[in-house]
C-alpha cells in the first residue's frame, strides 16, 4: 500500500524533472530548433528582451536575446517547417 506521502513526492519529483531549460549560446538553439522532436517556437517581445521558446518532446527550451538585430536574424534563421508563433508582452 502507498501511503498519500510518497505519492506526493512522486508527483512534485515528476514535475521537477520537466522543468523547462535555459539554452545560453544560439548556435545550440538553432541546433536544438532542428531536431526532428522539436514541434514549434514561441517568440515573446518586451522591452529589454526577446525570448524565444522552442518546444520538444520533453522539454520546452528557452533562450534569451538582448539585442534586437541579433532577435530578427535568429527568427530567420528558424527552420521553415517548424510553426513559429509571435507573442505579445501579456502572454
Amino acid at each position: 500500500m502507498i501511503s498519500t506521502d510518497s505519492s506526493e513526492w512522486f508527483v512534485s519529483v515528476l514535475r521537477f524533472d520537466t522543468q523547462p531549460k535555459q539554452i545560453h549560446e544560439i548556435k545550440d538553439f538553432l541546433l536544438t530548433a532542428r531536431r526532428k522532436d522539436a514541434r514549434s517556437v514561441k517568440i515573446k517581445r518586451s522591452r529589454d528582451v526577446v525570448k524565444f521558446k522552442v518546444r520538444c518532446s520533453k522539454y520546452l527550451y528557452t533562450l534569451c536575446v538582448f539585442d534586437p538585430e541579433k532577435a530578427d536574424k535568429l527568427k530567420q534563421s528558424l527552420p521553415p517547417g517548424l510553426s513559429v508563433q509571435e507573442l505579445d508582452k501579456s502572454g
